[in-house]
């Protein structure tokens, strides 16, 4: 049975390089970085990179879907209540880059970062 990492442990023993703990760390803030890894051969075959971009794509897409549905959701609500529940995405928003900042950081200690859902499904 194959031993499983713990939340900042490294997969493998691989070497992290700062190149890798900087791209890593950007994909999520700015998800295009994820997918540029993604396409790059050297970046791609460096497994800290490519872990932090698949992860990183995957809830950032995660995050827009929910407030997509949201947004419609409370604005409908709005609409009919005449409230400000439509803010509630903006604030989730706000949440969710916070939270991509948290990651940045955490990757750039060299850490593998474990989000919950999203780890075990990819």
């Amino acid at each position: 049975m194959a031993e499983q990492a713990k939340v900042g442990e490294p997969l493998g023993q691989e070497e992290i390089t700062e190149n890798d703990k900087l791209m890593a760390g950007l994909a999520y803030p700015i998800p295009i970085v994820g997918i540029i890894i993604l396409l790059v051969e050297d970046m791609k075959a460096r497994p800290f990179q490519r872990y932090h971009a698949v992860q990183s794509l995957a809830a950032n897409v995660a995050l827009w879907v929910v407030i997509a549905i949201l947004a419609c959701v409370l604005a409908a609500v709005t609409f009919f209540v005449a409230g400000c529940g439509g803010l509630l995405p903006l604030l989730l928003l706000l949440l969710s880059w916070l939270l991509a900042l948290y990651g940045t950081y955490l990757v750039y200690q060299g850490q593998y970062l474990e989000i919950p859902v999203i780890t075990d499904f990819i």
